[in-house]
C-alpha cells in the first residue's frame, strides 16, 4: 500500500507514523540520513555515457536503481531512517569543476521524464515499505541549466508536486535545491536560474506548500519543504521563516566544535522558529574517534547525514556518490558510518 509511512514534525522533532524517531535514545527525534543522490542516475549525453561503463558491465540505470533498493533493508537494519536522492543527482566525481554529463529527471521545458520518475517511484515505494523517509531533491547546480528558463523550473516543481500527491506519498520531504547559496559563497555563478538561488529561495518553497495544501493525509496536510546551503553556512534569513526543516552542510567544517557553532548560530537567525536542523551532507568521517562531526551534530541537537565519494586512486567499492556505485557496505568508511549509527540507534538517552 503506497503511503503507509507518514513523516511529520512536531517542534524540532521528527515522527514516523505518529511515533518519535529513535525513542529513548540519544538521537530521539532526529532524522539520521545518508546522501544517496545517484540512486536514479542516468547520463543522457552520448559523449560521456561510456564513463560509467566497466569491463563486461556497461552502464544500466535500472540496474543501478535495483541495486540501491536491494541494500535498503541493510541500511535500515543499522538504524538509517532517511536518505537524500535527487532528480538531478550530484557530481558523480564527488566534486567537479565541469559537468558535461546530462543527468536530469526533467526535459528542457520542465516536464518530468517518465523513466526517471519510474525509478524514483520504485525507490520511494521501497522506502515506504521499510518505514523510511526520502529527502527528495529537485535541482542540482551544473544540471539546472538543462532546463530552458524560469518557466521550466516552475513546471518541474509543479509536476513533481502533483506527481507526489497523485501517488499519495507521505514519506517524502522536499529539498528544492542543493546548496542554493553557492553564488553567495563562491564565484562564478553556479545556479543558472535565480529562482533556485537563496535570494529567492522562499518562492518555490511557498509554491510547493500552496500547491500541496490540503492534499495529503498527514498531520501537516501538505508536503514538508526546505532547501540546502553550502558547507559551514548558517541558515539564511531569506528562507528561515518558510522552511519546515533546516538543511545544513558540514563540508569544509574541519572542527567538530564548528558544527556546534553552526547549529547554534542558525537558531539565532531572525525568522527561525524552532524547526528541526538536519545535516544532509557532510564529508567528514573519523567515526572511531570520540570527537567527529557526527557526534558534534548529535550533541548540538541536530540530525546528521553521511556524504561519501570516491577519492583519488580509490576503487569502485568506495563512495556512495561516485558512479558506478557499489551500494553495499563495501568499504571501511561505509561500515564505519553504519556501525556508528547502529550504536546511536541502540543507545540510551542520558
Amino acid at each position: 500500500m503506497a503511503g503507509q509511512t507518514v513523516v511529520s514534525i512536531e517542534g524540532d522533532r521528527f515522527f514516523i507514523n505518529g511515533e518519535v524517531t529513535y525513542p529513548g535514545t540519544a538521537i530521539e527525534g532526529r532524522l539520521m540520513n545518508s546522501r544517496m543522490v545517484q540512486a536514479t542516475f542516468d547520463d543522457l549525453n552520448p559523449e560521456t555515457r561510456s564513463r560509467w561503463d566497466r569491463p563486461g558491465r556497461p552502464w544500466d540505470a535500472q540496474r543501478n536503481t535495483d541495486e540501491f533498493i536491494a541494500q535498503l533493508p541493510t541500511y535500515h537494519a543499522h538504524g538509517l531512517l532517511a536518505f537524500t536522492t535527487n532528480f538531478q543527482g550530484g557530481s558523480p566525481e564527488g566534486y567537479s569543476k565541469e559537468q558535461p554529463w546530462h543527468n536530469s529527471g526533467f526535459d528542457a521545458d520542465g516536464t518530468l521524464r517518465p523513466d526517471f520518475a519510474a525509478r524514483m517511484g520504485q525507490i520511494i515505494d521501497a522506502a515506504d515499505e521499510l518505514g523510511m523517509v526520502v529527502i527528495l531533491g529537485l535541482f542540482y547546480f551544473g544540471q539546472d541549466e538543462r532546463l530552458n528558463d524560469e518557466a521550466a523550473i516552475i513546471r518541474a516543481c509543479d509536476q513533481t508536486t502533483d506527481w507526489l500527491i497523485e501517488r499519495g506519498d507521505r514519506n517524502v520531504i522536499i529539498e528544492v535545491g542543493n546548496e542554493v547559496d553557492l553564488d553567495r559563497v563562491y564565484a562564478p555563478t553556479h545556479y543558472q536560474h535565480p529562482i533556485i538561488q537563496v535570494q529567492r529561495g522562499d518562492e518555490l518553497i511557498q509554491r510547493i506548500h500552496e500547491r500541496s495544501e490540503g492534499k495529503l493525509d498527514t498531520p501537516e496536510g501538505r508536503l514538508l519543504v526546505s532547501t540546502s546551503q553550502c558547507g559551514g553556512q548558517v541558515l539564511a534569513e531569506e528562507i528561515a521563516g518558510v522552511v519546515d526543516f533546516v538543511l545544513l552542510h558540514g563540508n569544509g567544517v574541519e572542527s567538530p566544535s564548528k558544527i556546534i557553532e553552526q547549529v547554534e548560530a542558525s537558531r539565532q537567525v531572525p525568522g527561525y522558529r524552532g524547526q528541526p536542523i538536519v545535516y544532509n551532507e557532510d564529508d567528514h568521517f573519523d567515526f572511531d574517534q570520540e570527537e567527529n562531526n557526527l557526534a558534534a551534530a548529535v550533541e548540538a541537537g541536530a540530525s546528521w547525514g553521511y556524504f561519501d565519494y570516491r577519492m583519488k586512486d580509490e576503487g569502485d567499492e568506495e563512495g556512495y556518490q561516485s558512479v558506478p556505485t557499489d551500494w553495499s557496505l563495501s568499504s571501511e568508511r561505509k561500515r564505519g558510518f553504519f556501525e556508528a549509527l547502529k550504536k546511536l540507534a541502540q543507545s540510551t538517552a542520558g
